[in-house]
């Protein structure tokens, strides 16, 4: 089953799983090429378990996730990632023993077009500045961008990204703003989970909101004015 037109991700009627407990209750998105999706919500809304469900790291799922035209349902995580698909979790998962550069040449390629040393430094000065430093000497927001960074090493063209300005500085917030508008116009699809809808408004092209493992609500970038009161009212800002 190949994807239409320029869609790169389609999920269609997902459910997951952990254990006995049913967290998606038939999701469906989509998120086409260049295109920035946020999943919004409250906590416990099952944003998170989609993007791990995407990326099959949850314990049971059912219906359709089609990936750059591939349907990968059946197919293992490694194999899902190999497909073109980079996850950047909430933990961020940064070798902490290992010094930033260290960090940045570990990853395998999953695609020919993963950004050179050169390319990842000139978008995180701060990472160039930091290159010898161990992941455990970092702040918060230094990981964060390393993390980011090292998914781009890849070569991954569609991007999960969880809660990337949890707990940051506000000028690291506004830095990682920058870095995705600048994917975006590299022609990167990013998905991306967000608790703060003040950072993801002005960058993102479409908005899901999630209540109790469902899609509740799809908004356009066009629609952001004359929705606004229920958005406040479902994300309860």
């Amino acid at each position: 089953m190949k994807a239409q037109g320029n869609e790169k991700l389609r999920v269609s009627d997902l459910h997951a799983f952990y254990g006995e407990s049913h967290i998606l209750h038939g999701i469906d998105l989509h998120v086409n090429q260049g295109e920035l999706v946020t999943l919004l919500g409250r906590n416990g809304s099952g944003r998170s378990t989609t993007l791990k469900a995407i990326m099959n790291m949850v314990g049971r799922r059912s219906g359709s996730i089609n990936i750059n035209g591939t349907e990968t349902m059946g197919l293992a995580a490694h194999r899902i990632a190999h497909l073109g698909i980079g996850f950047c979790p909430e933990e961020r998962g940064i070798f902490s023993s290992l010094n930033v550069e260290e960090n940045l040449l570990l990853p395998p390629a999953v695609r020919s077009d993963g950004m050179s040393l050169d390319e990842i430094y000139q978008m995180f000065p701060n990472l160039y500045e930091r290159r010898t430093s161990q992941g455990t000497r970092l702040s918060g927001g230094e990981q964060q961008m390393l993390a980011l960074a090292r998914i781009l090493r890849t070569g991954a063209n569609i991007l999960l990204l969880d809660e990337i300005t949890e707990g940051l500085a506000p000028v690291i917030v506004k830095k990682l703003g920058e870095v995705l508008i600048q994917l975006k116009r590299k022609n990167l699809t990013i998905l991306l989970v967000e608790q703060n809808f003040h950072f993801a408004a002005p960058i993102a092209d479409r908005h899901y909101v999630m209540e109790h493992g469902r899609i509740v609500e799809e908004v356009q970038q066009a629609e952001l004015s004359a929705k606004t009161e229920l958005l406040n009212t479902l994300l309860g800002v």
